[in-house]
């Protein structure tokens, strides 16, 4: 029983290729648009792009074009094939910007080239690119079905941003290139006034500025530990409640033990 089964679904396969590749290979254009569609609504992705590819031209000026142009853009989306599927969208809405499909093509153009968005460690191009799409199709759809989506991949790209930004000011700490580290982060926290890692920004700065504080030659050490002092108090006027604040708090007592030992030195 089993086996009939099997050779039937084989035999059916067979004959459904078979098919495929006789469409493929004919002139009959009629015979192409109603495979073409069928598979895609078996969603037989790359078999129905490829008849897309060879009819759309024919049907160029026709009613059907439009049709034909959008199920074209979708299975390159569905193939995950995201440069071509939103240069695909794009190019449909620039020709049909009343059709009842334009908001979704604008919308998957641009989640395209979120798909197209690196991780954070990587350069970050795509991701600049991502967010402008976005934004774009935000600003043209304020009252967009997606609009709820779009503005959380705006989040998620943002973020990625401000992850990379933050990781890059941390490494710095890391490597003890304390003052590369207090520029980074001042940087970080000027260019993502809102940031999510904020509150570690301020305080990696204030660790920063205190390793920088601490071995530094002596005529240095006074204003460096000014400095320090300035960002534990940005720090904790900022996140009186941080976890984090215990930490700083013993840092900001080794700098005034510090910046005694220097009056003393002095006296």
């Amino acid at each position: 029983m089993k086996r009939g089964l099997y050779i039937l679904l084989i035999s059916i396969l067979f004959i459904s290729c078979s098919d495929f590749q006789k469409t493929l290979k004919s002139e009959d254009i009629s015979a192409k648009y109603t495979m073409a569609t069928e598979l895609f609504e078996a969603e037989k992705w790359s078999k129905s792009y490829r008849l897309l590819e060879q009819i759309l031209p024919k049907y160029r000026g026709k009613p059907q074009a439009e049709k034909l142009t959008f199920l074209h853009a979708m299975c390159s989306y569905k193939m995950k094939d995201y440069y071509i599927s939103s240069y695909h969208f794009d190019k449909f809405v620039g020709l049909y910007p009343q059709s009842e499909k334009m908001e979704e093509a604008a919308f998957l153009a641009a989640k395209g080239y979120y798909y197209n968005s690196p991780v954070y460690s990587k350069e970050q191009k795509e991701t600049v690119d991502a967010i402008e799409k976005m934004q774009l199709f935000v600003n043209a759809h304020p009252e967009s079905q997606y609009l709820e989506e779009a503005n959380a991949i705006i989040k998620e790209l943002d973020f990625k941003l401000e992850k990379k930004a933050f990781e890059i000011a941390k490494q710095y700490d890391i490597i003890r290139d304390y003052k590369a580290s207090i520029k980074s982060f001042n940087n970080f926290l000027f260019d993502f006034p809102g940031a999510t890692l904020r509150k570690e920004a301020m305080f990696y700065r204030f660790d920063a500025a205190y390793n920088l504080a601490i071995n530094s030659v002596n005529y240095l050490k006074k204003e460096r530990i000014e400095q320090a002092l300035g960002y534990f108090e940005a720090f904790k006027k900022a996140y009186p409640n941080s976890e984090l604040l215990g930490d700083a708090t013993v840092l900001k007592e080794k700098l005034e033990e510090e910046q005694k030992n220097i009056v003393n030195t002095k006296s």
